[in-house]
């Protein structure tokens, strides 16, 4: 059941057989029905329960229906109303929706017509309500979510997004995964003049590209099989705020041109309209990859790239800045563990410091997670990391034998390796994991702390198949 259908409604109808017909008819249509009888007794339930919608006679004993939407909307999140009558004037129709009417309706009315102003009126509200707990959310937090860092890298991407924020400008943020580009894009948008409005995120290579431009456009009902109403897409969701492309470079061709489009004219087409839909959105983007490299092999357009590329801020990788590697630690463990957390042997720590984390801060707290739920005695001890972790040299070198799938890897001979760059560091670390788990790509993602699909991507990058290897 959708969550339109399952929208609570009240019908405020002195007519009995009229109150009796529209209650057992939305309900067949899947709503939550209450009825009521003038609105005196509307006001009642109306206080002791929350409604989404209410359908409001206008004549009624008691207390009449324009005197019913005029408390209603004196009350804190009233529902939508939808104003009922039998002798339809423009006058009571304009002051019907001056007091704050969703729509109005004339009797008599087809049962069709009034499930679709109802489902419009319960879209309404639940988007209404939305951004009313985001924005309470965003109320309780400071300007800047916890960014915790002592290292002059990590306080220049602040200082940057510090400057970038009040303005409209599109940002770029750019970074390996796991170094905290959805928290960056957070602050970008708490501390711009949107925010108030809301931040709409979507990662863009969680999707197939048929779903992916409904999720990002919307679409309008008979678009396709399965399309019976409208839906609203996240950049018409996002109308007034921010909204976030994480991999945007994983965004396909079709879309990047519909993209570019949206963000040079501010309007677009929902899949299947005609109508232009206008929008006032501002765009926050991240991404993993090389940008002169996905441009070059033509996989990014690159007048898009220029579009999103307003202001670029680069975060540095955690093997780059080890000096918040003891802060985060702290942190995070408080985080996984709560008050009680445990505390963190000495070997243990310089354990983390040694390591070169390629899944950056995200495979740092999948390693604390794992350690907190196998302490002993409310410590943790080296004994409680993760092998690669414990073993911070664990690096293969090129020339070695790789070993046998499901097997140890023999590590005593690489105390003394010294790789020539941190892209033979990254992927000495990919094999290390990946001769660990037997080539099990699902298992080795895990233990990096890193999603499948950029696993995927960087053993595609480093040319990594086991037949080469």
């Amino acid at each position: 059941m959708s969550e339109q259908k399952s929208a609570r409604i009240l019908i405020a109808e002195d007519e009995a057989n009229l109150r009796l017909v529209l209650q057992k008819e939305l309900e067949r249509l899947g709503y939550r029905v209450q009825v009521a009888p003038d609105g005196e007794a509307a006001l009642r339930k109306l206080e002791e329960s929350n409604v989404d919608v209410l359908l409001c006679d206008i004549n009624m004993p008691r207390i009449d229906g324009m005197e019913v939407l005029r408390r209603v909307h004196e009350r804190p999140n009233p529902p939508e109303v939808i104003m009922l009558t039998g002798q339809a004037t423009v006058e009571t129709a304009v002051e019907a929706m001056k007091l704050g009417a969703y729509d109005y309706l004339t009797k008599p009315y087809h049962i069709t017509e009034l499930d679709i102003r109802v489902k419009q009126a319960a879209e309404k509200r639940r988007l209404r309500v939305d951004n009313l707990r985001l924005r309470e959310q965003l109320a309780r937090q400071s300007g800047l979510p916890d960014i915790v860092s002592v290292s002059e890298a990590m306080k220049e991407a602040v200082r940057l997004v510090e400057r970038v924020a009040p303005s409209d400008a599109s940002v770029l943020i750019t970074g390996e995964s796991g170094t905290g580009k959805e928290l960056i894009a957070h602050a970008i948008h708490r501390l711009s003049n949107r925010a108030d409005g809301s931040f709409i995120d979507i990662n863009c290579a969680a999707f197939q590209e048929s779903l992916l431009e409904s999720e990002l456009f919307g679409y309008e009902a008979g678009a396709f099989s399965g399309a019976k109403g409208r839906k609203l897409g996240l950049i018409e969701l996002a109308d007034g705020g921010t909204l976030f492309l994480d991999e945007v470079t994983e965004l396909p061709a079709q879309l990047q041109a519909k993209l570019l489009r949206a963000i040079e004219t501010r309007t677009f087409f929902r899949v299947g309209g005609v109508r232009k839909v206008e929008v006032n959105v501002r765009i926050v983007a991240a991404t993993n990859r090389n940008l002169d490299s996905v441009v070059a092999d033509g996989s990014f357009r690159s007048d898009l790239l220029y579009r999103i590329n307003g202001f670029q801020i680069e975060l540095t990788p955690l093997r780059e800045r080890s000096e918040d590697i003891e802060p985060l630690t702290r942190y995070l463990l408080n985080d996984v563990g709560g008050p009680n957390s445990p505390e963190l042997d000495p070997a243990a720590l310089e354990a983390l410091r040694t390591y070169s984390w390629p899944g950056n801060v995200r495979q740092l707290k999948n390693c604390l997670e794992r350690a907190v739920i196998l302490s002993n005695n409310g410590r943790i001890t080296v004994n409680e990391l993760p092998p690669e972790v414990a073993r911070p040299t664990a690096f293969i070198p090129a020339a070695q034998t790789p070993a046998q799938p499901g097997a140890t890897p023999d590590y005593s001979s690489a105390a003394n390796v010294s790789p020539a760059s941190l892209r033979d560091v990254e992927r000495q670390q990919i094999l290390a994991a990946l001769e660990q788990t037997g080539w099990h790509r699902g298992k080795t993602a895990e233990i990096l702390g890193i999603s499948s699909s950029t696993l995927y991507r960087r053993l595609r990058d480093y040319n990594l198949d086991r037949r080469n290897n």
